[in-house]
């Protein structure tokens, strides 16, 4: 665990999974706790797939390959490469394991970089090889609900489910970019969506209320650039925490029907399979290319309000 601080925040990364496992601001946890009651993570780095592929299975080249939820990279230790006052960077490279699983050689790195009450998770993505590099990468940061107190979180799951009991409400979502509405791309069936299923969502001079039912049909799966901004406010629409992004997909989400803690904010290149899909990994919806030897990075900011 590594931890880097200015006066007012302070950030932890663990080598597993390069993961950003706490994010303190003026004393106050943002970042939620991975209790396994709901879900036992931080803030996963989703590579070389976000979410799915159908049956578990995909096929690359004539060859068939296992990959479970959201790929390799969250479960693998990283090596720290740099360390500064303001910014830690990790590294993944292939090996052995990986290539049995994920056809491809790659370099994967991650680095965090503070700057006031800014984080930048900036991702780095290498093909090492002569042939072309297929892959997607993702984000998947989970943060407590504005409604729960310091006092609350510090006392753990108990508590938080007796705060949530006395409230449907959690918030809203505030979206700067102003839509009239914004048009979710539905999961259907084994983790994956069908693209002919979509369900359009009101906002309100950029407002989308927040309550215990929001996600009863799994993520809100927003394609095609709808949103790179987002705010989660309180039930006053106080600003909470802004995340701001580049990638043309997000998922937003908090575990169906369970009254969870936490919502995710998360910024994809790529999403899970279609329902049913059987064709290759290359051609995969939103699938990313990465010809010999280049580099790809993108990055997105988390911001505390409050």
């Amino acid at each position: 665990m590594k931890k880097i601080s200015n006066s007012i925040l302070e950030i932890s990364v663990e080598e597993h999974g390069a993961e950003l496992s706490s994010i303190r601001c003026n004393g106050r946890e943002y970042l939620w706790g991975a209790y396994p009651e709901f879900w036992k993570r931080h803030s996963p780095v989703l590579f070389p797939i976000v979410g799915s592929v159908w049956n578990g299975k995909y096929t690359s080249h004539g060859e068939t390959f296992q990959m479970g939820q959201h790929g390799l990279a969250r479960d693998m230790d990283f090596q720290l490469i740099k360390e500064e006052t303001d910014y830690l960077e990790y590294e993944l490279r292939s090996s052995e394991e990986t290539l049995g699983k994920y056809p491809y050689p790659f370099i994967l790195r991650i680095g965090y970089k503070i700057e006031g009450k800014s984080i930048s998770v900036i991702w780095k993505v290498e093909n090492p090889s002569d042939k072309d590099m297929y892959f997607q990468i993702g984000a998947h940061p989970a943060f407590y609900w504005p409604l729960l107190s310091d006092e609350t979180i510090e006392n753990g799951v108990e508590a938080m489910n007796a705060e949530l009991a006395k409230n449907d409400d959690r918030g809203f979502f505030y979206f700067p970019e102003n839509p009239t509405e914004i048009v979710r791309t539905l999961i259907t069936e084994g983790g994956c969506v069908d693209i002919e299923k979509k369900q359009s969502l009101k906002v309100s001079e950029g407002y989308l209320p927040l309550t215990t039912e929001t996600f009863n049909h799994d993520a809100l799966v927003l394609e095609h650039d709808q949103v790179h901004e987002v705010t989660l406010c309180d039930n006053a629409k106080k600003p909470y925490l802004t995340l701001s992004w580049d990638a043309p997909l997000v998922g937003l989400w908090s575990p169906p029907k369970k009254n969870a803690p936490f919502v995710c904010i998360e910024p994809w290149y790529g999403r899970a399979d279609r329902a049913q899909y059987c064709g290759n990994f290359e051609d995969k919806d939103w699938m990313q290319c990465l010809s010999p030897y280049k580099s790809f990075e993108a990055k997105y900011t988390i911001t505390i309000e409050v």
